[in-house]
């Protein structure tokens, strides 16, 4: 295996860090100096070189740390994954998605062998090894959908399509900003989103309901969201939010440059080809400030965004209480010069 894995935790201690190569290809979601709710998708994969955007499936540095991170948090509450008894089928069609995907990527770290419905499938880097018979679940230790994401980065949510809307009817969810799956499970798109501020009166969720109500077979798409947490947690979830919400209060302008950090969302979606379900992985990535005004065009942009956001959007982000003192920290950072156009870094 040529790909170096961290040994970090996301929670307690939080040893948690970035390489210099991982801040410079971290997803950073601003592709101007302001920002408005907006359906910005995009075709997936396909990107620069070395960016997430390149794979179906980024696999970077937090793979192994981010995979036993879920498994405690699978422990200590099952249900962060549930699929309700239909989803079954959609389950084995990512299963099939994800280690085609894997395999064909990253040959070095995964191997699938296929002879029919004979599957042998190796995982490198977690020490797994697995002879099963595809579409038969008695030959595998858990349901299709929980073994592959077990292995796999990034939350997963399966949609059935029914009554022209998307119904949340399956998920992995061990990583999400502060939405719960088990409340969720069994809604339809309008009411899982029905938390977020002015993006329905401005018509945004209907826009992306018909996009994705149209996506077909071979049709994979993308789209960037964030949001902000204090610490390095993935799992920011209503179930334990009293054990991540004081955290907002430990921030002060001594730390904020290590303790804020920027949690961006690269979401994409999949038409899957047995069920007809809608795959949604959405995978997390974090950089604290001090990672992000390395890149001196980021630490300008962040600034002039948080600065000047809508209220509601900073309450609803997650860094309200924070804002001031965040956007003081940045400022220093930012010397009034030109971005250029789009979300990477300047060389």
């Amino acid at each position: 295996m040529t790909m170096h894995f961290n040994d970090e935790t996301f929670r307690g201690d939080y040893t948690y860090h970035n390489s210099p190569e991982a801040i410079r290809r971290f997803p950073f979601p601003f592709d101007q100096d302001s920002y408005m709710y907006s359906v910005n998708i995009e075709q997936h994969p396909g990107g620069p070189k070395g960016t997430p955007f390149e794979k179906t499936f980024d696999v970077d540095e937090h793979y192994v740390s981010e995979m036993a991170d879920r498994e405690i948090t699978l422990a200590e509450d099952p249900l962060r994954c549930q699929s309700l008894p239909h989803m079954e089928l959609a389950g084995w069609d990512l299963l099939e998605l994800i280690m085609v995907s894997k395999a064909r990527d990253y040959p070095e770290l995964f191997t699938l062998h296929r002879d029919g419905n004979d599957w042998h499938w190796i995982n490198r880097p977690l020490g797994i090894e697995k002879k099963f018979t595809f579409l038969d679940p008695a030959t595998l230790p858990c349901g299709p959908m929980e073994y592959i994401t077990r292995q796999t980065q990034g939350d997963f949510a399966l949609l059935h399509e029914r009554d022209n809307n998307l119904w949340m009817d399956a998920g992995m969810i061990t990583s999400q900003a502060d939405w719960s799956l088990d409340f969720d499970v069994g809604m339809n798109f309008f009411e899982w989103h029905a938390p977020v501020p002015k993006a329905r009166k401005m018509g945004v969720f209907d826009k992306a309901l018909k996009f994705l109500l149209a996506v077909g077979q071979g049709q994979h798409y993308r789209r960037l969201n964030w949001t902000m947490t204090v610490n390095p947690r993935l799992d920011t979830s209503p179930e334990n939010y009293h054990k991540w919400g004081p955290e907002k209060r430990t921030v002060t302008p001594e730390n904020v440059g290590q303790k804020q950090f920027l949690r961006v969302e690269l979401q994409t979606f999949f038409r899957l080809p047995r069920s007809n379900a809608l795959a949604f992985p959405i995978r997390c990535y974090l950089a604290n400030l001090e990672d992000l005004v390395s890149q001196p065009k980021w630490g300008r942009r962040l600034h002039r965004v948080l600065r000047d956001i809508d209220p509601a959007l900073a309450d609803y982000k997650g860094f309200a209480v924070n804002q001031k003192m965040i956007v003081e920290y940045l400022s220093q950072f930012d010397d009034g010069a030109p971005t250029s156009p789009g979300i990477f870094a300047d060389a």
